[in-house]
């Protein structure tokens, strides 16, 4: 039975069953079967080469697995870095399987993106198969498969995708496949390259190098790429009792960042649903204004001093090139390069993760209003503004044309932080951000001197506060709700939203304030279950998609930080242990929880690691 027999009779792994590798520039999905069954090239945003995480037999996929199907299978990263390691067990034998995209010193000019897969006999001998079989862009675009003297070059007119190794690969198609054997103590050797085919110095290198593989010089990039991880990874203050999730959670962080640029992406996949079936599946392979307060928190907070730097300068570049119209000077999303135009479109030819169509590519939630994002992006510039060297004075000018476009809408119905699309509406969590927005103006304008119209910006931070306990707060239901009221008198429909757990995080309310605590009980009632939290409920407040979906696991954090902050240490450190139980096998969360413990939605979410971070490190610091 062929590998493509496999994958079609074997479906789809389940979301959680994966790792992730990558080079800082894109990444790969590594299932716990051997099968790369998600990879774009070059970058997080190009399209897939290898894409069978959203259509079987479409895809495309890379696969090392034994012949004899009855093995046992394990997955770990090599201690304290992004190189992964798969176990094969069978009764004949143990394989591993080292899979890592090398990384050999920051900021490096001359980078080469390759894919290094490294098999090794551990004990007795087993054979096993490959099959590579890329589907460019999508899989909508056709390649030439040229066979090489040491491997198989797959090209294609945008891209051109070589894999050298020392097992023979012979062409079936546009596939190639090969069958070996490994023995205690041996190695043997794949290594991926992509190419630009308009770049003939760089086809040329890949004909240079068919010749054969160096086993000596994969050792040397295992090395550097280990040494890599290891020496950023130290940069990290944290000591606490959760260390290893948390340093976790930053490589991971570390891995979703483009570091040209600074960007930090939300997700490196796109179409992966919410409810398995549903449409609820979104393109996350870009970078969302509102992750940056949180991303830059984080980073500081470990002393990832660098990446905050870097982020923050990716931030300041969007606000050189503000914008203008019916949705504000900033936009929701961002490409790698800051381009605020990502038009969603459909792929019609996949099916979709276990058939959950559409699957989507761009994301129309760039063309909404989301008044949340200017307090979001303005405490971010704040943190960096207290904790680091400081905004310059043409980032601060920037600043003050936002507030001036800010002052005069943001009592503006919008679609709010879960981009929902059933229409705008008049969010409490946005009312909450613009007072951030404001807040910290005004902070910032105090501490260091920077003129502005501090009166008009006091004045509107308290008609915002104001409106907030007015017609935000359900006197009658004792919570504040997700949708204010229309201010005659009327209390607000009692709609609850997780989102309302930031009130004192952003420094709203006191953390013992009497509101905050019965939003908390009344949030408890409704939205959480067991240790995990639904954002909101969709029965109740209608967001114009018909399909459920799980548990928001940037939510279930944010519960474990507001029991920490109201003093419930005993009940957040049992809610953040039950949390971390639904971590995959390496420690990493997709967007969502279902019922069973499955992930759903985009894998890995950057998002859900911040609030990790900050929630573990927030309760260990509370803790005696």
């Amino acid at each position: 039975m062929s590998a493509t027999e496999h994958l079609v009779g074997e479906d789809y792994l389940p979301v959680a069953e994966h790792g992730l590798i990558g080079d800082l520039r894109t990444v790969a999905l590594v299932g716990t079967d051997g099968r790369i069954d998600w990879f774009c090239a070059p970058r997080f945003d190009s399209p897939s080469v290898f894409g069978s995480l959203l259509d079987a037999r479409k895809g495309g996929h890379w696969t090392i697995s034994p012949v004899c199907r009855q093995a046992t299978r394990q997955q770990f990263y090599f201690p304290d870095t992004n190189i992964l390691i798969t176990r094969m067990l069978t009764e004949d034998g143990i394989v591993e399987i080292q899979d890592f995209m090398p990384v050999v010193r920051a900021h490096d000019d001359n980078h080469r993106q390759r894919l290094v897969r490294r098999v090794v006999g551990v004990r007795g001998r087993m054979r096993l198969d490959v099959e590579i079989a890329p589907r460019l862009d999508y899989g909508r675009a056709r390649h030439e498969t040229v066979p090489l003297p040491s491997g198989v070059r797959f090209r294609g007119d945008a891209l051109s995708v070589t894999v050298h190794s020392d097992v023979g690969l012979r062409v079936e198609g546009d596939n190639a496949c090969g069958r070996f054997l490994i023995e205690e103590g041996q190695s043997l050797l794949f290594v991926l390259h992509t190419a630009d085919p308009a770049d003939p110095g760089a086809v040329d290198q890949e004909t240079a190098e068919a010749s054969g593989v160096d086993a000596d010089a994969v050792d040397a990039l295992f090395s550097a790429t280990a040494a890599f991880w290891h020496t950023w990874l130290r940069q990290c203050t944290y000591r606490g009792r959760w260390r290893e999730m948390v340093q976790r959670s930053a490589l991971t962080l570390k891995l979703l960042t483009h570091e040209p640029t600074g960007a930090i992406v939300a997700a490196p996949t796109l179409g992966l649903p919410e409810h398995v079936g549903g449409e609820r599946n979104w393109d996350y392979r870009y970078v969302w204004i509102r992750d940056a307060a949180f991303s830059l928190y984080a980073l500081l907070r470990l002393g990832f001093t660098d990446e905050a730097k870097a982020f923050t300068q990716w931030l300041t570049a969007c606000l050189r090139n503000v914008g203008d119209g019916e949705n504000g000077p900033l936009r929701v999303l961002y490409s790698i390069d800051g381009h605020a135009h990502v038009p969603e479109q459909t792929l019609d030819h996949l099916e979709g993760y276990r058939g959950s169509r559409p699957v989507r590519i761009g994301n129309d939630a760039a063309g909404q209003l989301q008044l949340d994002i200017y307090g979001e992006l303005i405490d971010s510039i704040y943190l960096f503004n207290k904790y680091s060297v400081g905004i310059s004075h043409d980032s601060w000018s920037d600043l003050c044309v936002i507030m001036n476009w800010l002052l005069e809408h943001w009592d503006s119905p919008d679609e709010g932080i879960w981009e929902t699309r059933a229409g705008q509406q008049h969010n409490t969590y946005s009312r909450l951000m613009c007072w951030v927005a404001v807040e910290r103006m005004i902070r910032m304008a105090r501490q260091r001197g920077l003129p502005g119209d501090l009166t008009r910006w006091a004045t509107a931070r308290d008609r915002i506060y104001h409106q907030i306990i007015d017609r935000g707060w359900n006197p009658e239901a004792g919570t504040f709700v997700q949708r204010l009221s229309d201010g005659r008198g009327e209390p607000p429909r009692v709609v609850l939203d997780a989102a309302l757990l930031l009130l004192p995080m952003v420094k709203f309310l006191s953390p013992d304030d009497p509101r905050f605590r019965t939003t908390m009980d009344a949030i408890a009632g409704q939205l959480v279950m067991d240790s995990l939290v639904y954002r909101y409920d969709p029965t109740m407040s209608p967001d114009g998609l018909n399909s459920p979906e799980g548990t928001f696991s940037i939510c279930s954090f944010w519960w474990v930080e507001a029991l920490t902050r109201t003093g419930q240490i005993a009940r957040a450190r049992l809610a953040l242990e039950k949390t971390f139980t639904y971590a995959n096998h390496l420690g990493l969360y997709a967007e969502q929880i279902g019922m069973t413990g499955e992930h759903l939605g985009n894998f890995p979410q950057a998002f859900t690691h911040l609030a990790l971070i900050s929630a573990a490190t927030n309760l260990d610091r509370a803790m005696p």
